[in-house]
């Protein structure tokens, strides 16, 4: 699924010539130049005072020795004001690239190559949404913004671009001279709301990858590959209410008839859309790996189970890896707090986004997990044989809304495009793969989508997306509510703003009490359970309106004196909704559950940091058993008893025996399903293959077992179990880096962690990519673990997502809580805090989460003042 960023490799063609003419000129201007020379041109003022138009009030901002920044203001104006400021310090070129992903102008930035990303993202409107959402904040939701704004213009300004960021070294000094940088404005804040969205709240992957698998499986077939919820593990509300017990686990209401009924209705097992998956990888090279094996771990402990008598509250966000983090973290301090200047808070913040996304202020803590709803869903619409403009609806035509975009071409002709929306939303299939329908003259290959689809598609016809992040509403505003929230009460009614994307919220606070909440839109159906495409024209199909916020799961200080949210099932087991049919399917929430329940005494931060470097692989607990039951050659056998007989299961960063098994579930997956799957379609590992293959592994001689390409035989599961065993002791790229010994084989040095940067360093290009890329970094965990550092089967053991931060926060005594995130503050390579967070990160440790402004101003390594 990873891919290398094509625009980029052929821009910076023009860097290879470069170096080629310059010769040992080149190599000087990438190794010496750029490094020792112009990064420190970039790099932020940390001491002294600096005079700022803007502001109404003097701001002083302490840098702690990680190079956090805590800002102290006299009102809330100022305070924002400094956050834009000090953001744009640290990280305008990742903001900059990331308001150019949301308004959907990469190719402003990158040239032709990001034409096709562009048109898709001009399609879904992410900035015209945006900007309605802006004219629809209040008053002081608009202030913040706006202060923000403020700040980041006000450090950009008059400032060249190689003063802002190394990368415009590149970027404006070779790829791109004309480019110029722009002001910044509340609607490039608000976008990011958007691309989050995309990475968090949608399932139209999964829907594509269903359509697709059914044109070689059956509907039965199917069902096995996506199973249901596991009912021996964890959902996050048993039972939604104050003080509830957990109840007997039951069968689910919402199961998947819907879903087979409209395959079998439209003949889906010949729909063939894989280019529009393929460009569900092309955005995958703009925000990062998505998919429902990314997710988040949070968990809050009542005071009933801990050393302090007061909560504890753990964090852990998943996102794809990427480098500068995708977190900034900092602390936002009214002085004095007042009615008037309320705000007083820290963690988490988005560069380019004002306030903390998840932290703590002096009387609650909240923590975000990916709730991962069925919020996506595609429409067939029929569209007017005489008249393209029109579409039909409960058998009239009707005129679809227009949109005319120009693309700005970064060395090249601006780009005309059309954009038509249906009552269901934008029509994806002029710019998404194979569900357009012109065509290529150049390529013989280029099909029609009405000619590859076994749906009965009329022959005029457009595929519409219906997404809840394309109706106005920005989770920002909620989050600044969470900021100034003081009790579950205001939190709550906070919360009743998050609408996309939907998210599990945990909360804390300094009274005692522990609660979870879900919140967002959340559509509910006339017809079917959104798992494959559905008719358009009829209506039979169409959202009749979203889940309402007091029908949503909550928990308060639930009896268990405790809840675990891990991206798995968030309703009771009897719960009427549905809000999606795929979880991630809970063997990280399992294992949670399970150190909380089983912990040898008393729980401490020292205790949840050991749950954060938790490594055990529940996978590993289930297939190991059955493989040393099987009937190996001897000398396997050896090998197979010594390193996996007493193993504990634990992937940790020296184990030769999670190299060893990882090697086994490699071979495992691709020896069971090569021979069912489409290549493209073969398994990746995580959550949902753990599950499929625990429930295969008690039926022996299930067909999926045998091997199709072997006609003289019918092996079992045994059988692929010893294949596979036999090709993990031969693993190629094991031997390739420790030799043949697998006691050399280190799980931590394979399943590495490598920190590119998003744009420059996928380039390709060695010169570019030293300047801006970090690692590896050794590291344990992996898919589905709570330590979780994802990797793909497939493609590689190294990591590819990974605990983008990890927090504890200590409600006794705020000033004990811990955090860090991957990278380190800095977006400015070669700058001391760049990547200095990395090692301890890899290692699973912590910095402290500083409260008390003497704590902080006795750790500063930097004291600003802004004047006005």
């Amino acid at each position: 699924m990873k891919k290398v960023w094509k625009f980029i490799s052929r821009l910076l063609i023009g860097i290879v010539i470069l170096a080629l003419i310059a010769g040992a000129g080149g190599m000087f201007y990438f190794k010496s130049y750029l490094p020792n020379t112009v990064a420190e041109k970039s790099f932020p003022q940390i001491d002294g005072e600096i005079k700022i138009e803007g502001l109404n009030g003097p701001v002083d901002v302490y840098r702690d020795a990680m190079g956090i920044p805590h800002i102290y203001a006299s009102t809330a104006h100022d305070l924002f004001f400094a956050q834009g400021y000090v953001h744009a310090q640290d990280r305008f070129w990742q903001m900059d690239f990331w308001r150019h992903v949301g308004s959907g102008r990469l190719s402003e930035m990158f040239g032709e190559g990001q034409v096709n990303t562009d048109k898709f993202l001009r399609t879904l409107g992410w900035r015209q949404v945006a900007e309605q959402e802006y004219a629809a904040l209040g008053a002081d939701s608009k202030a913040i913004i706006d202060a923000y704004t403020a700040g980041v213009n006000a450090y950009i300004a008059n400032r060249s671009p190689i003063e802002l960021s190394l990368e415009y070294s590149i970027l404006t000094g070779v790829l791109n001279p004309d480019y110029k940088i722009e002001t910044w404005t509340p609607i490039h804040s608000l976008t990011w709301g958007k691309a989050m969205a995309w990475d968090l709240g949608g399932n139209m992957g999964t829907e594509i990858n269903r359509a697709i698998l059914l044109k070689t499986l059956t509907p039965e077939q199917l069902a096995e590959l996506f199973p249901p919820y596991p009912e021996d593990y964890p959902v996050i509300v048993p039972k939604i209410g104050e003080n509830a017990s957990t109840v007997e686990r039951q069968t689910p209401a919402v199961s998947n008839v819907e879903g087979s009924k409209v395959a079998s209705d439209l003949q889906l097992s010949t729909l063939d859309i894989q280019p529009l998956a393929d460009n569900l990888a092309l955005m995958e090279t703009v925000l990062g790996r998505i998919g429902p094996g990314i997710g988040s771990n949070s968990w809050a402990v009542s005071g009933a189970l801990t050393t302090t008598g007061k909560p504890l509250l753990a964090n852990d966000m998943h996102l794809g890896i990427q480098m500068p983090s995708i977190w900034y973290q900092n602390s936002l301090h009214c002085l004095p707090v007042s009615e008037a200047c309320a705000i007083e808070v820290t963690g988490f913040s988005f560069p380019g986004v004002p306030g903390v996304v998840a932290g703590h202020n002096a009387h609650i803590a909240w923590a975000f997990t990916n709730l991962g709803p069925d919020v996506q869903d595609l429409f067939i619409e029929k569209v007017n044989p005489d008249n393209p403009n029109q579409y039909e609806v409960d058998g009239k035509w009707v005129d679809f809304e227009t949109r005319q975009e120009t693309i700005t071409v970064g060395g090249g002709d601006p780009v005309e495009m059309t954009v038509r929306i249906s009552r269901h939303g934008p029509i994806i299939s002029e710019t998404y793969g194979a569900l357009k329908d012109e065509l290529n003259p150049d390529n013989p290959d280029d099909k029609a989508f009405k000619d590859q689809s076994g749906v009965e598609l009329p022959e005029h016809y457009a595929i519409a997306l219906a997404w809840t992040a394309l109706t106005p509403s920005t989770p920002f505003e909620a989050i600044w509510g969470f900021n100034q929230a003081q009790n579950w009460e205001e939190f709550r009614a906070a919360a009743r703003g998050f609408h996309v994307p939907a998210q599990n919220l945990l909360y804390a606070d300094i009274d005692g009490n522990i609660g979870y909440q879900t919140p967002g839109d959340i559509p509910i159906r006339k017809k079917g359970d959104g798992s494959l495409p559905v008719p358009g024209w009829t209506g039979e199909y169409d959202w009749v309106g979203m889940i309402p916020f007091d029908e949503l799961p909550y928990a308060f200080n639930p009896q268990s004196g405790y809840i675990v949210t891990a991206n798995n099932q968030a309703n009771p087991r009897d719960y009427p909704h549905l809000i999606s049919m795929y979880w991630s399917y809970g063997e990280r929430a399992a294992r949670i559950a399970d150190m909380i329940e089983n912990a040898p005494g008393k729980i401490d931060a020292a205790y949840i940091q050991s749950i954060h470097g938790d490594s055990k692989s529940l996978n590993a607990e289930d297939l190991v058993p059955v493989l040393l039951s099987v009937n190996l050659d001897p000398a396997l056998a050896s090998v197979r008893d010594r390193y996996l007989g007493s193993w504990d299961y634990q992937e940790t960063a020296d184990s030769s025996s999670a190299v060893l098994f990882e090697a086994f579930w490699w071979n495992l997956l691709m020896n069971t399903f090569s021979d069912d799957l489409p290549e493209e379609y073969l398994p990746e590992g995580g959550s949902r293959w753990y599950i499929v293959m625990r429930n295969l592994i008690a039926d022996p001689q299930s067909p999926w077992w045998d091997d199709q390409a072997t006609a003289d035989k019918v092996e079992t599961r045994d059988d692929i179990f010893a294949k596979s065993f036999a090709s993990a002791v031969e693993c190629e790229v094991c031997i390739d880096k420790f030799g043949k010994d697998i006691s050399q084989w280190k799980w931590g040095e394979l399943h590495s962690a490598t920190f590119r940067n998003q744009t420059l360093g996928k380039s390709g290009i060695g010169l570019v990519e030293t300047l801006f890329n970090r690692g590896p970094f050794v590291t344990g965990g992996g898919e589905a673990i709570v330590n979780a550092t994802g990797w793909t089967v497939g493609v590689s053991f190294e990591v590819d997502w990974l605990p983008s931060e990890r927090e504890i926060v200590d409600l006794s005594d705020l000033d004990n809580s811990l955090a860090l995130h991957t990278t380190g503050q800095s977006g400015h390579a070669y700058h001391p805090h760049y990547i200095d967070m990395a090692p301890l990160w890899a290692t699973v440790k912590y910095y402290p989460m500083w409260w008390e402004q003497e704590s902080v101003v006795a750790d500063a390594e930097g004291h600003l003042r802004l004047v006005p």
